[in-house]
């Protein structure tokens, strides 16, 4: 008698075969929240691309201990993206903060500040835009199967 995989995966008290479901999109947020532990990092948006590192640095100290401030740049480009993280010394800091400076105006517009998060967003990079470090990943054509034979000659 051969293998049977289904007697093999049959379930046993106690045992599960699965593997652990992740918790939402959202589930990082709210719990962080719960507990009443605000991260440190804020997330600061809608920067204009004239902003600088030192300018942020300057207008977030107004509130409290600034441990660093991070600007994200393009890397074909090197051209500001548009955003920043700033991270505090302490939680209370940074709630102060996203107070403070939600909707404040900066070069001409209104900033979007707010509890930075480890999520990234949907979407990333479109498919087949690899780069030079990146290979571009081209999955098989899906046609029919024919002149597989002559195809495999012509390689020869």
């Amino acid at each position: 008698m051969g293998y049977n995989h289904r007697v093999a995966r049959r379930r046993l008290p106690g045992v599960c075969f699965r593997p652990p479901i992740p918790p939402a999109v959202g589930a990082s947020r709210a719990l962080t929240r719960k507990g009443g532990a605000i991260s440190s990092k804020v997330f600061v948006g809608n920067l204009s691309f004239d902003t600088t590192r030192d300018e942020l640095q300057t207008l977030f100290a107004e509130v409290g201990e600034i441990v660093q401030v991070v600007v994200p740049t393009d890397r074909s480009t090197g051209q500001q993206r548009g955003f920043a993280f700033v991270e505090y010394s302490s939680a209370e800091h940074a709630a102060e903060a996203i107070q403070k400076f939600e909707g404040f105006e900066l070069g001409g517009r209104r900033l979007r500040v707010n509890e930075a998060t480890s999520e990234r967003p949907a979407g990333g990079r479109p498919m087949g835009g690899g780069g030079q470090d990146r290979p571009t990943f081209r999955p098989r054509p899906k046609g029919s199967r024919r002149n597989v034979r002559a195809r495999k000659r012509s390689i020869w």
